[in-house]
């Protein structure tokens, strides 16, 4: 028997034999064209339409979530700026498969350094690329296997479009060496209810036709379990969902602290998923997604009604505002200069700061857009937020235009570090622990050899969070988390006991932490924080903090 272990990012227990995708995409040569680069610009360039085309029609089959991915994928493939890059390209010299490859890898490179969720998007950017360029090759796509019985699907990573076309009667989980909890991929696996483990290291050794368990919940994939193996995760899922339905109301923990449950939106599109599944409020509205895309800012009667009917569903909303920069380019927000690494550039609000006209429109737009509501309904925070200097600023911003609840995002170590100064400045903090872990670890987060140092797990990153909650409170302020430690439910608890006063994540995950916080007293919660931030490991700490939460087995977590 071997065991590997990854992140689990869909709940569920799928045991079957191995299958691999079929197919592979080789990287289009670097050699002259000398041909027709007229008749060639024109077959890349249907290409990319016939991908459009396929995506359209699978995002119409699927539906739901799969169909705005897909949707997106889409118009990817039509970027009339891609098509311009590609003609270029084949102008050049450049074969028409080589010309979209290398088209591709120039947004690649804008998206990669940029924050999570959007640096999310270049698995998409990839999976268009590939499936392109095999047609323009005339080479096999990827695509999913054939089999007679159910199976469990281990490949590299795994496409939005593929995604959308496996049965969960045959595929009953699948595993993917790359990606990570908040790709495309692990949000899609979780409204399909499939299992599936992400991030796993070491999954493609395991032999085609090896009978393994995958455990989407506790993320470890067991090759040739035993039978008392598989009894034993099925017992743990059913006590996952009992657990789960009995578990209702305000997020808390068994003797009665409350921990609010927030939902992350990206805006009005995701209000039915966010009360489905009983989000007390919105922790995290990524407003940039009102703002991708566009040549210019979208106009305040269009921010006032997006902003306005999430304020109108929830009785707390916290809003981000515009977080942009070099590594997502926007036309209206031209950068300084050439930043050879993005991540560290000008972005959020120090690039706001350089655009005052476009921060005081969206707090403009978002002060009228909670006019007639409670004055704590709106909270606004800035990301990328450094030092007290900056917090002021900011703060001062939001009282001009009207809004009284105004805070940061706490990502930079070194605001981690001097987050007794900032409590100062602000009414709240939000613990961003996505890119925390970047910069605290030195991580690329698309480089996937190093996915094991952007782990939460880590105790440097626990100090560094629990510094923080300790400012706020020493202050009378909140801080909560809205990073995707929070959907983590063993996290959960260990955030609570580091003093964490509320847990913002994608809907989905919110039951399962509703059950975990419900599960254990506050002092149970305080001894594994103590327990975690004592180990030397990112292993260790999450060992220790199970073992100081005892009601985690009866969870089947």
């Amino acid at each position: 028997m071997r065991e590997f272990l990854g992140t689990g990012v869909s709940p569920g227990v799928g045991v079957g034999p191995v299958r691999v995708m079929t197919g592979s995409v080789p990287v289009p040569p670097v050699e002259p064209f000398t041909g027709d680069r007229v008749a060639e610009t024109a077959r890349a360039l249907a290409a990319l339409e016939e991908v459009a085309q396929e995506l359209e029609s699978r995002a119409t089959a699927a539906g739901g979530e799969t169909h705005d991915v897909l949707a997106a994928q889409a118009l990817m493939a039509r970027d009339p700026d891609l098509a311009g890059e590609v003609t270029v390209g084949v102008s050049a010299g450049l074969s028409a498969a080589r010309a979209v490859y290398e088209s591709f890898g120039f947004y690649r490179e804008l998206l990669g350094g940029a924050g999570a969720y959007i640096s999310a998007r270049v698995a998409d950017l990839d999976d268009v690329r590939d499936r392109t360029v095999a047609r323009l090759m005339a080479h096999e796509e990827r695509g999913l296997p054939e089999s007679g019985e159910p199976y469990v699907l281990i490949t590299q990573d795994l496409a939005p479009a593929d995604l959308a076309l496996l049965d969960p009667a045959h595929c009953v989980a699948f595993v993917t060496e790359e990606g990570g909890p908040i790709g495309h991929t692990a949000i899609l696996a979780r409204a399909m209810g499939i299992p599936a483990i992400v991030a796993c290291p070491g999954a493609l050794e395991v032999p085609v036709g090896a009978r393994v368990l995958a455990d989407g919940a506790s993320g470890r994939l067991i090759v040739d379990p035993e039978p008392a193996q598989i009894d034993k995760a099925r017992a743990a899922e059913k006590a996952r969902a009992e657990a789960v339905g009995s578990a209702t109301g305000p997020g808390g923990t068994k003797d009665g602290h409350a921990v609010p449950l927030l939902a992350n939106v990206g805006g009005p599109k995701d209000i039915a998923s966010a009360l489905e599944h009983g989000a007390e409020g919105v922790g995290l509205f990524r407003s940039e997604y009102l703002f991708l895309d566009e040549a210019v800012p979208p106009g305040e009667a269009e921010q006032i009604a997006a902003y306005r009917a999430v304020l109108e569903a929830f009785p707390r909303v916290v809003v981000r505002v515009l977080d942009a920069g070099a590594d997502k380019p926007l036309s209206f927000l031209p950068p300084a200069g050439v930043e050879p690494n993005p991540a560290l550039g000008e972005r959020g609000l120090r690039l706001l700061r350089r655009h005052p006209d476009v921060l005081e429109g969206q707090l403009r737009a978002l002060a009228k857009a909670a006019e007639g509501f409670p004055p704590d309904r709106l909270r606004v925070m800035a990301p990328m937020v450094t030092d007290a200097e900056e917090a002021k600023m900011f703060t001062d911003k939001c009282r001009e235009a009207g809004i009284q609840q105004a805070g940061i995002m706490i990502e930079v170590p070194a605001a981690a570090v001097r987050a007794h100064d900032i409590a100062e400045e602000v009414d709240f903090f939000s613990l961003g622990t996505n890119d925390l872990a970047q910069y605290v670890f030195a991580v690329d987060r698309q480089v996937s050899s190093l996915t094991r140092l952007q782990d939460p797990w880590r105790p440097a990153l626990l100090d560094l969070m629990a510094h923080a909650a300790r400012a706020a409170t020493d202050a009378g302020k909140g801080c909560g988390v809205c990073g995707e430690a929070a959907a983590d439910p063993v996290m959960a608890c260990v955030l609570a006991g580091l003093g964490v006063t509320s847990l913002s994540m994608s809907s989905p995950s919110l039951p399962l932490v509703r059950a975990a916080l419900a599960a254990h007293t506050l002092a149970e919660c305080q001894e594994a924080a103590r327990a975690a931030r004592a180990a030397r490991t990112a292993r260790d700490a999450r060992a220790a903090a199970r073992a100081a939460l005892p009601a985690l087995e009866t969870l089947g977590l």
